[in-house]
């Protein structure tokens, strides 16, 4: 428990030791004396490492690894979800279909993993060597709705689905390949505009974990807002009144700290509730045991879990949704270096990165799981602590491989109940929004940047909040846009940042002048 104490703890314990319990002290041996003089000092020790900081820095594992657990705390819910959501959309969940289900979410933490680790160290032209954490991509839920709508569901849609994503990601890779002569238009006020998007799009995502899930029958209860209002405060205090290591380990104590929370909240409070039709239910905050009991120890992720189709049907769509991933995954890694590295990523990690990103996709699709794509979350959380170093990320990514071995293990994460995690991201995805308006803020606040950032962000966010207003176009523009600002976003600065006469003057404060 020493361990826990913060720098300002120690100089307190070491007075209280010594003023107010003089006697005691001074009456022990000096052995013990000596001992806890020596136990003060290496608690001292206990700091975030220099090279945390720094991307090829060698940091060690003891460090390490809890902070590489802290992204995949981050993102653990977020990589399964959509599988959840689409798995069920087919109507493969559950019943005859439990065990495949249990397959897929098997594989997707092993797919994200494996992705992780090509893009943190690259292999050929496959990875940007950045500090970025992988995962099944949630951008893509409304457009595989629409395919799933079109074909009827089933194991046969699904396939669809794997199919389409082997040849989309084969067309992302490509792009990657040609992103240099691409990159003009995606100057840094086009893609701090997407970065910002991206923030701006995931609140809604936090605010509902903060209340429980959109889909838990208590949603916005007390018990769930008590609880991930505490986990917010966890890290409040462990981020701004601590220092080193237990300052940049705030998310994971956050997390573990609502996760103790649950389980004595599940012995002083009742654990479920009936709705207005009289059905009884579970509340939201409870930790499920049972799957966590019932999962297997071993499992090895299965090649090819559905027959993969190949279907105009589907690939149509996605190959668009392809082109706005790749320019997300710009967003990302420009979001990373701009807020952990306070630079802009180069040529060679923005075509490694988007490569990746796509033969990634194709690579899940082989295992029976959704595109890849980088993580929001955990770019907000590397813009929170600065924390970019290869081991940390490696650790991550080791992490979810082992995981994928270990179901068991997989549910425990799977329990962690979305209050906590709603306390823990509203926070991320506020970083995440001033790493957008940095890096808009260093492009230059002239009219012409002012313009194209003011306008995307409005029609993106507000055309996508009034979904009825694309009633009248095609299902496929509506699968594509309605939904997702990120895209309408970035297809309004693309085509302003085409069309709008260069400005060399800049909107900045005027200069003082000498009297």
């Amino acid at each position: 428990m020493l361990q826990l104490f913060t720098e300002k703890s120690y100089f307190i314990y070491i007075k209280w030791q010594l003023c107010y319990n003089e006697s005691a002290f001074c009456k022990a041996s000096e052995t013990q004396n000596v001992k806890i003089l020596r136990r003060v000092e290496h608690l001292k020790e206990v700091k975030l490492e220099e090279a945390a900081y720094q991307f090829d820095g060698k940091m060690s594992l003891r460090q390490a690894i809890p902070l590489g657990l802290q992204h995949v705390c981050a993102m653990f819910v977020g990589n399964l979800t959509p599988l959840l959501i689409i798995t069920s959309a087919c109507g493969i969940a559950g019943g005859e279909f439990a065990d495949l289900q249990v397959t897929l979410l098997q594989s997707a933490m092993f797919v994200a993993g494996v992705v992780t680790l090509v893009q943190l160290f690259t292999v050929g032209p496959v990875g940007g060597g950045v500090p970025i954490i992988m995962g099944t991509s949630s951008g893509f839920i409304g457009v595989f709705n629409s395919v799933v709508g079109s074909m009827g569901g089933g194991v046969l849609a699904y396939g669809a689905i794997m199919g389409a994503s082997i040849i989309g990601g084969i067309f992302e890779s490509v792009l990657g390949f040609f992103l240099k002569p691409l990159r003009k238009f995606f100057p840094p006020v086009v893609t701090g505009t997407v970065v910002l998007s991206i923030g701006l799009s995931l609140i809604s995502v936090g605010i509902n974990s903060f209340g429980g899930g959109n889909s838990a029958k208590d949603f916005g209860s007390v018990e769930n807002l008590l609880l991930a209002l505490f986990v917010l405060v966890v890290i409040l205090i462990f981020k701004h009144w601590t220092t080193g290591f237990l300052s940049s380990s705030a998310i994971l104590i956050g997390i573990l700290a609502g996760y103790v929370a649950a389980f004595v909240m599940g012995f002083v409070l009742p654990t479920t509730g009936v709705t207005a039709d009289g059905v009884e239910y579970t509340k939201a905050w409870v930790l499920n045991w049972d799957k966590v009991a019932q999962a297997s120890w071993f499992a090895i992720p299965k090649l090819v879990p559905v027959k993969i189709v190949f279907d105009m049907r589907a690939i149509l769509p996605v190959l668009i949704m392809f082109i706005v991933t790749a320019v997300e995954t710009v967003g990302d890694i420009s979001g990373v270096m701009e807020g952990g590295m306070n630079r802009e990523p180069t040529d060679k990690e923005l075509s490694g990165g988007v490569i990746c990103d796509g033969l990634g996709s194709t690579f899940a699709a082989l295992f029976g799981v959704l595109p890849n794509t980088s993580f929001s979350q955990n770019v907000g959380l590397v813009a929170m602590t600065k924390v970019v170093n290869r081991k940390v990320i490696l650790s991550g990514g080791l992490i979810l491989v082992l995981a994928s071995f270990v179901p068991a293990v997989a549910e425990v994460f799977n329990s962690l109940p979305q209050a906590v995690l709603g306390g823990c991201t509203i926070m991320m995805f506020g970083n995440i929004i001033l790493s957008g308006f940095q890096m808009i803020s260093e492009a230059g606040y002239t009219q012409r940047n002012i313009t194209i950032a003011a306008l995307s962000l409005t029609i993106g966010i507000g055309f996508t909040q009034v979904g009825d207003i694309f009633a009248n176009f095609p299902a496929l523009f509506q699968s594509i846009f309605a939904s997702n600002c990120i895209a309408v976003s970035f297809v309004v600065a693309v085509i302003l940042n085409a069309v709008l006469p260069s400005e060399e003057h800049f909107l900045s404060a005027p200069q003082h002048q000498e009297a």
